[in-house]
This record gives C-alpha cells, structure tokens and sequence, in this order.
C-alpha cells in the first residue's frame, strides 16, 4: 500500500514539473502571466505632449460643432410658436369654466 503511494507521489510531482514547464514557455511567448505588460499594448508608439495636445484639440473643435449644429435644431424649434397675453387668458378662462361645470355636475 505505501509502496503504491508512494509511486503514484512519484507520477504527481513529474506531472507538476510538466505542467511548471509547460506555464514558463507560455509566459515566455507571452512576455508574462501576470498582466504587467500585454503583447497588443506593447507595440505603441509613445506620443509627444504636444502631439496629445493637438488630438485633444481636434477632439475638443469636433464635438464643439456637433453640439452647435443640436443646439440650433433645438433653438428653432423652441421659437416656431407663440401665444399673445389675450389668447392665452382667453384659453385659461374656457378652462376654468370647464373644470367648473364638471364640479357643479359632481
């Protein structure tokens, strides 16, 4: 029965060399396992402050002319009706004398 432990010990610790292995060669071809550096990100071209600057800029200048062109859409439709001081009253008074008659119903 030891005998049989101890060979079947025996088979787990090769297969765990194995495997330790087999996880370094793949880190090598990764670079590593624990995310520091991943091989996409590696490659970029480091860009100079200015450089930032002038593509936040850029950025900056074209969502300023989308906001302009929604902010006008907005602006003309906010002005396309408006109602005269009498009119409005006239409306009011009507629906006073609405809310009235149903109460009076009620």
């Amino acid at each position: 029965m030891m005998a049989e432990v101890a060979v079947v010990l025996k088979q787990l610790q090769e297969e765990r060399s194995r495997i330790e292995q087999a996880i370094a060669a793949l880190a090598q071809l990764n670079g590593s396992l624990d995310g520091s550096t991943s091989g996409s990100n590696g490659s970029r071209r480091p860009l100079s402050t200015a450089a930032r600057s002038r593509i936040a800029a850029a950025q900056r200048a074209r969502w300023a002319k989308l906001k302009a062109k929604k902010s006008g859409r907005v602006a003309a439709k906010a002005g396309g009706r408006v109602m005269s001081i009498a009119a409005r009253r006239k409306i009011a008074a009507a629906q006073r004398a609405r809310w009235a008659k149903l109460k009076k119903a009620a």
